[in-house]
């Protein structure tokens, strides 16, 4: 500053003629130094000054240029902004000092705080730095930037505050110690401090100390440039530090300046240049210092050279702060440069003059300060803004820690904003250098991001940043990150895999595009190929007698409808339609019956030809003529198609999308519409096919000559297995595996068909013409092809077709200035002053500075703060007749109107403190009313606030009555502030227990524009969601100024939230303003809470707002009584006082409606009342004397009070006893206000309404509140009760409220509910509202498998594995188990099936063995039978393992058992074929000698061979991957499926492989043998049986691969039940028939007569 002034008074442009002097201060970095040394420079430092050409001492100063902190400034600021001088600081940055009514003279050419605040926000969005801690100096400066954070940094939704601590000024290890704890254990990496370099000094010993390293630090601009720093302790620490810095400039010749520092130049007060010297030396100037000396300290002589030094001092390369105050100083110069250039008659002020430098006023250079605007040789421009702001710009630097061991702070960037663009940063990334530890920007996160595919599930009690990611449920997304919910996919969508996107369903059906469709397509295709040349043949051999002989036409309409058999199965391939859907159905059933129908002609056509061959038997042929045939054909195939019509039209099939049995899959298919027309239409097939096997079955065997009946059997009984198989399979197979098994039944039996009927006459007409004759027809023997062979031959083939892919913080003086204030006083030996809102408004003139500011107006008489005031008076009135308290002394008192406004408040204390009069000199005979010793007051916190940051430095006693701020509990900031309400703390807390006794927790909040309400609002903020679980639904600050803009938004703000509870924070004006838009919004419905300010306001109690009021629930002060105080009131008269300002005078005019005289013109005018003085105030009703409800009048009482035994007992010290130094006492002439503060601070007595008046160490009494209901009463007043009280003793904290007398305006006379969202119930869970507190969020039904069990749960939690959710999601149950049970009706069915083929066995074994000795029995290998019987009777008995929940011991036996059986009865079978065979052989020549390979002997053996390989094939597959239980839960999530997994595939087809093989061995040779001599030969049922036993297990394989659960054992078991009961009857049931009804033909005679031709019979015998 030096520097400034000094190159300013060289330069020739600015200010010439005229010299620039400077007086610089020392602050200490202590508030009352500070503050001090702004008075002295304001008011001068000698006895008397007068301004003149001659000055007698060092003149005032003009401008202030400073303070570097925001608390000292805004100290500072409060007083003299009072004298329009202006302060331009170059380092305070709290955003408060723009308020331009509270600091109308503050410039400074830093940014503020939010731009700050702003500019490290967007570094943390920058780098994604969301977690972080905030470490803040206990100031101003530190406080502001706290409440910027929590709000600017909550609301940007960019991250949160892991915590917030406050740096204490004094050194407090355990304070530091704690807060380096958090740092420690906090997961944040990020620090953010916004404090100055004595705090960071102390913060980095401790956090060296600790050893906390791995930290990203980020500075404020107050310590980002500080070289004390940066030391070789603290860098491997701090290294990689990101901070804000303050605009770098550049000053020529200033290191010149530098250097020429000397002590030995003629300095006016050479302290600081001295203390410099003495310093950078490590000397002392004499006289030293004792000791000195003699420890060998340097003396200084003010020639050492600075440029032989080693000092931080003249480096100019970084100059920052420095930059700042040189701009300061020259914009002064340049307002000052800009007054004296003003031009008379063209000036600024009234009458267009000019100022000069003899008669300059502060207010003067204000007005140009305002308008400066230059540039610096930097190049920078400098202006300010409304506000006194500069245009902000900060530059992002970076402290690099070199390999050498250098510090480097280097640039990396800037954050900036221009008039006319918007906050803009840039960061150059590549040149910063992170902390060793880091490689890379580090990460700060609670939680790591939600990736898309996951949701954010907040983490109860813990900010917003705290979350956990739950992956979304299967068919819901997230597509971004950190995304607050999954949404549920559309209908015919899925999620992916990632669960990030919705991916199309996989659509399934039988394409014509798959393996499957194209084999089935591939396959109908060359049936119908096959169709067509089959047709050609017969129709070009249709005159041959093979073609003729067997009803030709019945053949070629057999052959169409074959082939349209085949092309329907078409219809069942490909995306279903509608007409496909309706279609396909209906040309299956129509072309079946129509082929079925021909094949029953043809059988009814043999047999009545068979039986007009026989005598008399003619007739029957009319019958059955081409008309006739053609006729039945038409006749059954029209039943077919009116059964579809019918369907059609009543419940049409239509397509269908599925999803139950995927959830990621669209299955398309043709739902049936109507299950009833879908059985007709199969059951009138299957009466056919039935009826044309039971009369082929009949006719099959008449003579071959024209007799086609047993190719017609073997097709009906290919035709029937098929359709019999398909129904299991199609019921059990899920979507296109449905289509396919019901196309590969149509294939299949169509192929049946057309290989059994027309295989064999093809064979004849194409490889054996010659016996396509008559005689070869009549010849035909027993030389068939092999039909039965073919048909199993068909069957294997089409079963490939079904494998499947299954793919999810003076002595004497000069007035500066006189004060008009309104007052009252009474003169004392001690006076008390007194602050009191008498007026509740001020109007405040056009501040241009164009002439002298005018002081406000007061306007608003308020009757209760007068009535405040009156009762200070009554108090020290009272106390002065006492003889017990103060005696021989008289009280006095000087009582001040703050009207409202913090200039007026402040002025009135400066007033008190420092009297009225021109000049006061302290001795016996006072030549004025002497000083105040205290203050009661001020009514406002933030008054009080300011008041106190004054006079606390001189340690004056202020007792406030109504300052309730939290923030003046701070000891240190106010060491001598006292109050006798509770704090707001306690209020806060107050109101959170009533929330939570009601259970709102969706409230606005709204508060006035002071510290009083800000501090609320920030508690509220804090301590809502902590304590009562509750948010806050707006904040809103109710403005000082009726400004009906900002009012009407804020009505609207409360109108349209859903929070029905609106607590205030605020004075009576703002509550008056704010209900008048209310009712002018007719906002009804609403739950008031009042503060103290307002809850027993009688102003607010009118009959316009009662209906918006009543039932408001507030805090009041305790309530007191005051004896004689009504009496005093009634007394007061006029006539006492004399002056116009003074406050009884402006009572009397307000409450009669008068004026005295003089009164203004226009009130005489307009004939207005004169006041004569003589009124009398008992014949007028006012609220005045209304002394019932006495609350903050009691806390004035006790203050008064509280002084007055505080002055008691200072007074009533003994000499050599006191408290003092040396034990001294204080006395009225010497007293100091310090020592007033010390008995102060140990009153304790009791009022005569007994309440105890003491205060704690932070000058705080025990809280008490009345609870307040507003009754609404019948007559339409209001009347405030007590409902309730809160308190606070020593040990605990008291709470009580009574319901039954609170009055609810509301029509239900209920509590009102006031939620963001309504609770939670069970089964469902929290999901947060991004962007909405923590009370705000949707109730999400807990998906399936998951549950909650209780209100309000966050998280919805998993079930166990074996249990699946209730239906409401509330719990969770056992999951539903299936498995094939004996105790439902289908495991009932099998099971007695089971027992039943068991029980047949047994009494078929009874008979054989009963009739053990008859031929039937011995001919036919007697003991291969009995085995058979056994093993068949095991084969039904193994089939009950796969019946009840399966063990392990059912898993491992029911294969093993199946297999085993089965190969025991099929290699019974085998044997008995070979045997057949054998005997065949050794019954012709030369062939006895085979006999003996099949003895018993060699029977049992094979037998035993052949089950022993079954066995070890068994024993090797349980001994390496052994079948075992199974818990499936892969086709339902809410049901469990017991099930055997058979271990190794492998091995169970090799069992099964094994079977079949036996199987189709046996078949093959009783195929050959089946037309031996049937007096020994059962080839035939043997042939039958296979047959059988054949088309069960290929149908088996599809049904079972596509049977979920318990089907597959159901279909398993149905597979060995019907091959058992196959075997059984085919090989048994004839012989059982002969046995039990033909006992005739259980003869050798017998047997040997069965035979269909003669020649046999012949041969055999």
């Amino acid at each position: 500053m030096a520097f400034a002034v000094e190159e300013i008074n060289n330069s020739s442009e600015l200010l010439p003629n005229l010299t620039l002097g400077y007086s610089l201060y020392d602050n200490c970095a202590t508030l009352g130094i500070g503050f001090s040394a702004a008075l002295s420079m304001a008011s001068a430092q000698t006895e008397s000054f007068v301004l003149q050409k001659n000055c007698t001492g060092i003149p005032p100063v003009i401008g202030i240029v400073g303070d570097p902190f925001s608390t000292f400034s805004i100290a500072i600021s409060n007083v003299l902004g009072l004298f329009q001088l202006p302060i331009v600081s170059y380092f305070a940055t709290c955003s408060c000092l723009s308020d331009r009514q509270m600091f109308p003279s503050f410039f400074r050419t830093i940014p503020s705080d939010v731009f700050q605040v702003h500019a490290v926000i967007q570094i943390l969005k920058h780098f994604s730095w969301t977690w972080v801690g905030l470490l803040v100096s206990d100031d101003d400066y530190g406080l502001h930037v706290a409440r910027s954070f929590q709000t600017d940094f909550a609301q940007t939704g960019e991250g949160c505050l892991a915590y917030t601590e406050i740096l204490p000024w004094g050194y407090d290890r355990d304070i530091y110690s704690k807060i380096v704890d958090v740092i420690k254990s906090s997961s944040a990496k990020v620090v953010i401090v916004f404090a100055h370099q004595m705090h960071m000094i102390q913060l980095m010993t401790e956090v060296v100390k600790q050893h906390v390293r791995g930290l990203q630090w980020i500075s404020s601009e107050a310590w980002t440039c500080v070289e004390g720093l940066q030391t070789h302790e603290f860098m491997p620490y701090l290294s990689g530090t990101l901070g804000i810095a303050i605009r770098r400039g550049e000053m020529p010749g200033f290191q010149r300046f530098l250097l020429s520092i000397n002590p030995k130049e003629n300095y006016i007060k050479k302290d600081m240049v001295h203390q410099f010297w003495e310093h950078t030396f490590e000397c002392r100037f004499p006289p030293a210092p004792a000791g000195w000396t003699e420890a060998g300290g340097a003396l200084c002589n003010g020639h050492e050279d600075l440029q032989n030094i080693d000092t931080e001092f003249l480096d100019v390369s970084n100059l920052r702060p420095e930059y700042n105050i040189y701009k300061a100083v020259y914009a002064l110069v340049h307002a000052l440069d800009d007054l004296l250039h003003c031009e008379p008659g063209r000036g600024p002020f009234p009458g267009t003059s000019c100022a000069t430098l003899h008669t300059l006023e502060p207010w003067q250079l204000l007005y140009y300060l305002e308008r400066v605007h230059f540039r610096t040789q930097f190049g920078d421009e400098v202006s300010f803004d409304e506000n006194g702001d500069a245009l902000p710009i900060y530059d992002i630097m970076n402290w690099q820690w070199l390999p050498n061991g250098q510090t480097k702070v280097v640039k990396v960037g800037e954050f900036k904003k221009s008039a006319l663009q918007e906050e803009r940063i840039i960061l150059y990334e590549h040149k910063i250098l992170w902390n060793m530890q880091f490689a890379k920007s580090p990460q700060s996160l609670c939680s790591e991001s939600c990736p898309p595919g996951t949701r954010m599930a907040r983490q109860r009690g813990q900010p917003v940043c705290c979350f956990d990611c739950i992956a979304c449920s299967e068919g819901t997304f997230s597509n971004f990150s950190d995304s607050m919910e999954c949404h549920v996919c559309p209908e015919d969508f899925w999620s992916s895999p990632a669960r990030d996107q919705c991916v199309p369903k996989k659509t399934e059906f039988l394409s014509y595009h798959e393996p499957l469709g194209i084999c089935l397509t591939t396959a109908s295709l060359l049936g119908a190929f096959i169709c067509a040349i089959v047709f050609g043949i017969f129709t070009y051999h249709r005159s041959t007698p093979l073609v003729k002989a067997n009803n030709s036409e019945m053949s070629f309409l057999l052959l169409v409808s074959l082939k349209l058999c085949f092309l329907c199965s078409l219809l069942f391939i490909g995306r279903p339609r509608l007409w496909t859907c309706q279609l396909r159905h209906a040309a299956f059933g129509i072309s079946f019956v129509l082929c079925v129908s021909c094949i029953l002609v043809k059988t009814m056509v043999v047999l009545a030809v068979f039986k007009a061959s026989k005598p008399g038997g003619g007739t029957t042929l009319k019958w059955f003529g081409a008309l006739q045939q053609r006729g039945t054909v038409f006749a059954l195939t029209s039943v077919q198609a009116v059964i579809c019509v019918a369907w059609l039209v009543s419940a049409s099939p239509a397509p269908h999308k599925n999803i139950k049995y995927h959830n990621d899959k669209i299955i398309y298919e043709c739902v049936v519409g109507s299950t009833m027309g879908f059985a007709v239409l199969l059951g009138y097939i299957g009466l056919l096919a039935l009826l044309s096997f039971m009369l082929a079955f009949l006719a099959r065997n008449l003579p071959d000559n024209f007799n086609e009946a047993k190719f017609i059997t073997f097709s009906m009984l290919i035709f029937c297995a098929v359709w019999v198989a398909f129904v299991p399979a199609y019921v059990n197979s899920p979507g296109k595996y449905a289509d396919a098994v019901e196309v590969f039944a149509i294939l299949a039996s169509s192929f049946g068909l057309l290989v059994a009927l027309f295989g064999p006459k093809c064979y004849i007409i194409l490889l054996r013409p010659e016996r396509n004759t008559k005689k070869g027809i009549m010849n035909r023997s027993n030389t068939k092809p092999t039909i039965e062979m073919s048909c199993v031959i068909l069957h294997l083939i089409l079963c490939s077709f079904l494998y499947l892919d299954m793919v999810t913080s003076l002595s004497t003086c000069q007035l500066r200035k006189e004060f008009i204030l309104n007052s009252l006083h009474q003169a004392g030996d001690v006076v008390l002053g007194g602050l009191f809102e008498v007026h509740y408004t001020a109007m405040f003139p056009n501040r241009s500075f164009t002439s002298e500011p005018q002081p406000p107006v007061c306007l608003g008489f308020d009757i209760l703060g007068f009535r405040h005031a009156s009762t200070m008076a009554f108090t020290v009135d009272e106390i002065n007749r006492r003889s017990d308290l103060l005696p021989n002394l008289t009280l006095g008192y000087s009582l001040f109107d703050n009207c409202g406004a913090l200039v007026i408040g402040l002025s009135s204390a400066l007033a008190a403190a420092g009297g009225q009069k021109q000049q006061y000199v302290l001795q016996e005979n006072c030549t004025a009313p002497p000083p105040v010793i205290a203050i009661v007051g001020d009514h406002y916190s933030t008054f009080s606030i300011a008041i106190s940051d004054v006079f606390g430095l001189y340690r004056m006693p202020i007792v406030s009555y109504f300052a309730t701020c939290s923030c003046l509990s701070n000891r240190q900031k106010f060491p001598s502030f006292f109050r006798t309400i509770p704090s707001d703390a306690f209020q806060v807390h107050s109101m959170i227990q009533i929330l939570k006794h009601f259970g709102w927790t969706w409230v606005g909040l709204l508060v006035s524009d002071d510290d009083y309400g800000l501090h609320v609002a920030q508690s509220f903020q804090s301590d809502l969601p902590e304590v009562g679980g509750g948010c806050l639904a707006y904040t809103e600050t109710l403005p000082w100024d009726s400004n009906p803009e900002e009012l009407k938004r804020i009505v609207h703000v409360i109108k349209t939230s859903t929070a029905r509870v609106v607590i205030a924070f605020a004075h009576e004006i703002h509550m008056i303003n704010l209900l008048e838009e209310v009712v002018r919004q007719n906002v009804v419905g609403l739950q008031w809470m009042a503060s103290e300010t307002w809850t027993t306001a009688s102003v607010l109690q009118t009959p316009s707002l009662i209906p918006y009021l009543a039932g408001t629930i507030g805090i009041a002060i305790r309530r007191g009584e005051i004896p004689g105080l009504k009496d005093f009131l009634s007394n007061i008269k006029p006539e006492a006082y004399s002056n116009r300002h003074n406050m009884v005078n402006q009572f009397w005019e307000h409450t009669f409606e008068c004026r005295f005289a003089p009164a203004p013109a226009e009130w005489t005018e307009a004939g207005g009342a004169f006041c004569t003085g003589h009124e009398d105030l008992q014949n007028i009703d006012t609220e005045f004397l209304d002394v019932s409800n006495l609350r903050p009048e009691y806390n004035v009482y006790k203050a008064v009070y509280a002084l007055a035994h505080a002055l008691d007992q200072l007074l009533r010290c003994e000499p050599g006893r006191g408290p003092f130094p040396g034990n001294s006492c204080a006395t009225l002439h010497t007293l100091e206000p310090w020592q007033l503060v010390h008995y102060l601070q140990k009153v304790n007595f009791s009022t005569s309404f007994g309440d105890q008046v003491s205060f704690d160490e932070n000058g705080n009494v025990l809280p008490i509140y009345d609870i307040m209901n507003w009754k609404w009463l019948p007559n339409g007043e209001i009347y405030i009760q007590n409902i309730g009280e809160v308190k606070k003793s020593s040990a605990e904290e008291a709470y009580r409220i009574h319901e039954n007398k609170i009055f609810w305006n509301f029509e239900n006379k209920q509590p009102p509910q006031s939620l963001c969202s309504e609770s939670c119930p069970s089964g469902t869970r929290m999901a947060r509202q991004r962007g909405q507190p923590m009370c705000c969020f949707d109730c999400i039904v807990c998906s399936e498998g998951t549950f909650s069990n209780s209100s309000d749960s966050m998280e919805c939690h998993v079930c166990p594995e074996d249990f699946w959710s209730s239906p409401a999601r509330d719990q969770c149950v056992p999951k539903k188990t299936e498995f094939l049970s004996y105790h439902e009706p289908l495991g009932i069915c099998l099971t007695t099936a089971s027992l039943l083929g068991a029980f047949i066995c047994a009494v078929v074994f009874g008979i054989f063995t009963y009739h053990r000795s008859t031929p039937l029995v011995k001919a036919n290998n007697s003991e291969m039978s009995f085995l058979l019987l056994v093993s068949l009777k095991l084969c039904f008995l193994c089939s009950l393992l796969f019946i009840g929940r399966p063990r392990l011991w059912t898993c491992q036996l029911r294969h093993a058992a199946f297999g085993i059986s089965f190969v025991l009865c099929v290699s019974c079978i085998l044997v008995k074929t070979m045997v057949v065979l054998a005997v065949f052989k050794a019954s012709k020549p030369g062939g006895g000698a085979i006999l003996k390979w099949f003895g018993i002997l060699q029977q049992r053996g094979t037998v035993f061979t052949l089950t022993c390989i079954q066995a070890v094939i068994c024993i090797i597959w349980l001994m390496t991957a052994s079948p075992a239980p199974h818990k499936n839960t892969d086709y339902y999530n809410d049901k469990i499926i017991y099930e055997c997994v058979v271990g190794s595939t492998a091995w169970f087809i090799v069992l099964l492989g094994y079977i079949c093989f036996l199987a189709l061995l046996s078949f093959m040779l009783a195929f050959l043998a089946r037309n031996l001599p049937d007096n020994f030969n059962e080839a035939k049922f043997i042939t039958f049986s296979m047959l059988i036993f054949c088309a069960v297990w290929v149908a088996f394989v599809p049904a079972y691969v596509n049977s979920p659960g318990k089907y597959a054992d159901a279909v398993e078991v149905f597979a060995i039940l019907a091959s058992s009961f196959g075997l059984l009857v085919a090989l048994f049931g004839p012989k059982c028939y002969i046995i039990l009804f033909r006992p005739e033909r259980n003869t050798k005679k017998g047997i040997l007569n069965q035979s269909l031709s003669k020649s046999t019979k012949q041969r055999y015998s």
